[in-house]
Order: structure tokens, then C-alpha cells, then sequence
């Protein structure tokens, strides 16, 4: 069986270290594959380059998706997602700092499947991000991909 993979969308190198070192913590040892804005998220689900996914084959079991992105904001990444045959049925977790309930709101009306907001203190976002990694990498079950 081939190991899940995690695509983290982040453009803050703090978030996105604080996110990695949770995982970690956790004894998360998946891949995590790294976009730091939304165009490079679109590319790697919809482009023919190297670093795509469908060059390695593959998709990852689940997106963790910040909103607040540059060149491509996380919202419109998320529609894409949903939009397209091929990434449709992807788990798409929104985690973001943003405490907007018009965001919230937005996100869900898009077809995101959970909302998460980033706690500030870091022992909560480790609790957070096992709760996270337990369900989306080990309780759920995710639908049959179609070629």
C-alpha cells in the first residue's frame, strides 16, 4: 500500500514550519508536499510539469488549504478543486488563521470539507493537527479514485 500523501498549501514559512514540526510531533511521517501559494497549488493538481501530481501518479489523500494566499487566493484553489474531474472528490481541510465567518461561511458553500482555525498556542495546534492526521489519514474513508 502506498503511503498517503498531505499537500500543504501555506504561504507563511512560520505556519508552514509550525504545521510540519506538528506533524512530526505527532509521529505524522507521511510526505508532506509543499505549495507556498495558490497558482503553485494549481499547478502541481492541473499542470504537465515534473512536480505535478499526475506525474508522480498519484494525489494526495488529503489538501490542507490556507485562505489567505498570494497570486491565487485559497478560495479560488478550493472552486478549481471542486470543479475539475479529476480533483473533485479530494478531502480539502481549510486551515486558517482567519476568524471571518464570512470565510467560513464561503469555504463551505465552495465544498470544503472541514474548517479548521489555526489556534494560536502551539500545544493546541499539535492537538489539533493529531485530531486531523488521526481522521483524515487513518478514520476516513476516501472514495475510489477515477482515472
Amino acid at each position: 500500500m502506498t503511503q498517503k500523501i498531505i499537500m500543504l498549501v501555506e504561504d507563511n514559512p512560520d505556519d508552514e514550519e509550525l504545521t510540519l514540526l506538528a506533524l512530526e510531533k505527532n509521529r505524522i511521517l507521511n510526505e508532506v508536499v509543499v505549495a507556498r501559494d495558490g497558482a503553485e497549488a494549481l499547478e502541481m493538481f492541473y499542470g504537465d510539469g515534473p512536480d505535478t501530481f499526475s506525474a508522480r501518479g498519484t494525489m494526495p489523500a488529503v489538501v490542507l488549504l490556507d485562505l489567505n494566499l498570494p497570486k491565487v487566493s485559497g478560495l479560488e484553489v478550493l472552486q478549481r478543486i471542486r470543479r475539475e474531474a479529476s480533483t473533485r472528490m479530494l478531502p480539502v481541510v481549510i486551515l486558517t488563521s482567519s476568524k471571518e465567518d464570512k470565510d467560513l461561511i464561503e469555504s463551505y458553500a465552495h465544498g470544503c470539507n472541514s474548517y479548521v482555525r489555526k489556534p494560536v498556542d502551539f500545544e493546541a495546534f499539535v492537538q489539533a493537527t493529531r485530531e486531523l492526521g488521526f481522521y483524515w489519514l487513518l478514520l476516513n474513508e476516501a472514495p475510489p479514485r477515477t482515472p
